[in-house]
């Protein structure tokens, strides 16, 4: 186990050469001892790439039930990641209300945190990388396709984390944003696998175009169902199904910007066109896709039930833990009655 510093991301200082008094001074501008620094440049790693700084550190903690250490280890960030799979839903209102939906920290964490209303991977990953940045872990964004078993390529949609911590020199991938787990971060390993509470994971490396390195994240199978699930794709049988494809390339907030743009705002995104809610447990995953309710549970068994309109507010409520306005609860019903 390392005990390696944590990058903070700040500019190093070159420490002057220890002169003999006989010597001349060095002036060469190439001496590696006094060469210039240059500055961070803007795809470098800064300590304040996911706005840290301006998270309301202890109503987040609160918000996820976590009160334990705020300190830059693996076991904190073990902890943190379950804590904000389990304490914070994922859900698509405003998407689905055509409302905006600004990605900057401050309108997260109002959203996620001081309402207490849930998000789909961007709000979740932009809320969860500022937590960790301010606890002084190191996070590398990515982006992900997901995949599900379907034959064709879909769009890089999916956002992910890659972090670091101070007492460990592994990789760890951190997906808190899909709304079905993990509940942990799994190594950024080929091969590397994961079980929680029955929930299980695995990554394999598999070559791609140019060079680049895929990155294959798979579930048990059946898993649990999500918006970007075709409900027409017939079910594997028990085995391992493919979730998403990444590559390890750095993203930064603003890929997320324009990548929520579309998920949001395009007709074709199935997040504007009807409500989805999902909450993950230890013992359950539920899934809510306008008012059709499935419930998994780790050994891959699925309950579905269909909700009555007049019932979703309670769902929302008890199911989900998310408590939407009148004006909301019409708007979604004048949408479905649109769209039927």
């Amino acid at each position: 186990m390392s005990t390696r510093t944590a990058d903070t991301g700040d500019t190093p200082t070159a420490s002057p050469a220890h002169a003999h008094t006989d010597a001349p001074a060095h002036t060469d501008a190439a001496d590696p001892v006094l060469a210039p620094v240059p500055p961070l440049g803007p795809t470098d790693h800064h300590p304040d790439r996911w706005s840290g700084e301006l998270l309301d550190l202890d109503a987040y903690l609160a918000r996820i039930g976590y009160a334990g250490p705020r300190e830059p280890t693996l076991a904190v960030l073990r902890a943190l990641q379950y804590a904000h799979t389990t304490g914070i839903p994922f859900e698509n209102v405003h998407a689905v209300l055509g409302r905006p939906l600004p990605l900057d920290l401050p309108s997260v964490q109002g959203r996620l945190v001081h309402d207490r209303r849930g998000g789909y991977c961007f709000e979740h990953v932009l809320l969860f990388a500022a937590a960790l940045e301010r606890l002084g872990f190191h996070v590398t964004g990515m982006i992900g396709r997901v995949s599900l078993g379907a034959p064709k390529v879909l769009p890089a949609t999916h956002a992910l984390l890659a972090v670091t911590t101070r007492d460990d020199d592994r990789r760890w991938l951190c997906d808190v944003g899909f709304g079905a787990g993990p509940l942990g971060p799994l190594e950024l390993a080929d091969g590397a696998r994961i079980s929680h509470e029955g929930w299980q994971h695995r990554l394999e490396r598999r070559p791609g175009a140019h060079g680049i390195d895929q990155w294959w994240l798979y579930q048990t199978s059946p898993g649990p169902s999500g918006p970007d699930e075709d409900p027409a794709r017939p079910h594997e049988p028990a085995g391992w199904l493919d979730r998403h494809i990444f590559t390890l390339t750095a993203q930064y907030p603003i890929d997320y910007v324009v990548g929520s743009h579309f998920v949001g705002t395009h007709p074709r995104s199935p997040f504007v066109r009807r409500l989805f809610a999902q909450r993950m447990t230890p013992a359950a995953h539920f899934s809510l896709d306008d008012l059709r309710l499935v419930t998994t549970r780790p050994d891959a068994t699925r309950t579905t039930e269909e909700i009555a309109p007049d019932a979703l507010d309670r769902t929302l409520r008890e199911v989900f833990g998310i408590t939407l306005t009148e004006d909301e609860l019409d708007a979604i019903a004048t949408r479905r009655a649109e769209a039927g």
